[in-house]
C-alpha cells in the first residue's frame, strides 16, 4: 500500500514538473511573439511614413529615381511579409534601402532645410529609435526562449513538444559594413 502511494506521489511530482516545463516554454514563446508584435506596430508606423518621405524627396531629387524605387519596393515586400522570419528579412532590406536614401540626400542642402522634410526626418528618427528598443526586447525574449529550448532538462521536452531554436533580429552580414562605417560629419 505505501509503495503504491510513493509511486503515485512520484508520478504526480513528475507530471507537475513536466507541466511546469511545458508551461514555461509556452510563456517564453508567447513572450517572443508579443515582442515581435511590438516591432510590427513600429514597422507599420515606419511604412506609413515612407510614402510621405519619398514624395517629399521626389520634389527635390528627381534623378534619384532608382534609390526611391528601391525604398518603395522594399516597403512593399516588408508589408507583404507574413511570418516573423520573413518580416525580419524584409525589414533588413528596407533598413538597407533607407540607409541608401540617407546617403543620397546629402547632395540636397535645400531639401535638408525644408520644414516638411525636417518633420518627417524627425518622425522617422523617433520610430527608428523605438524600433531599436523593441528589437532589443525581442532579442531578449528570443534569447530566453532559446536558452530554455537548449538547456537541460527542458531541451528534452522542448523537442517532444515541437519547440526549437528561433532566430534573433540581426543586421544581415551584407549590411554590416554599412552600419559599422563611421558617419561623415560635414560643416
Amino acid at each position: 500500500m505505501t509503495t503504491t502511494i510513493v509511486i503515485l506521489v512520484v508520478i504526480a511530482v513528475l507530471v507537475i514538473w513536466l507541466v511546469s516545463i511545458y508551461n514555461n516554454l509556452v510563456k517564453l514563446r508567447n513572450n517572443r511573439e508579443n515582442a515581435f508584435a511590438n516591432i510590427d506596430v513600429q514597422l507599420k508606423q515606419r511604412y506609413d511614413l515612407i510614402p510621405q518621405l519619398v514624395a517629399t524627396v521626389k520634389g527635390y531629387a528627381t534623378h534619384e529615381k532608382e534609390t526611391l524605387q528601391r525604398v518603395t519596393e522594399a516597403r512593399a515586400v516588408a508589408m507583404g511579409a507574413t511570418t516573423i522570419n520573413d518580416k525580419i528579412q524584409a525589414d533588413n532590406q528596407l533598413t538597407s534601402a533607407l540607409a541608401g536614401l540617407k546617403v543620397s540626400l546629402e547632395a540636397y542642402p535645400d531639401l535638408k532645410a525644408n520644414q516638411n522634410f525636417i518633420q518627417l526626418q524627425g518622425e522617422i528618427a523617433d520610430i527608428e529609435n523605438k524600433l531599436a528598443a523593441v528589437r532589443r526586447f525581442f532579442n531578449s525574449a528570443t534569447r530566453e526562449l532559446n536558452n530554455a529550448v537548449e538547456t537541460f532538462p527542458s531541451n528534452i521536452f522542448a523537442k517532444m513538444f515541437g519547440f526549437s531554436r528561433q532566430p534573433m533580429f540581426e543586421v544581415p552580414r551584407e549590411s554590416r559594413a554599412l552600419y559599422e562605417k563611421a558617419p561623415e560629419i560635414k560643416f
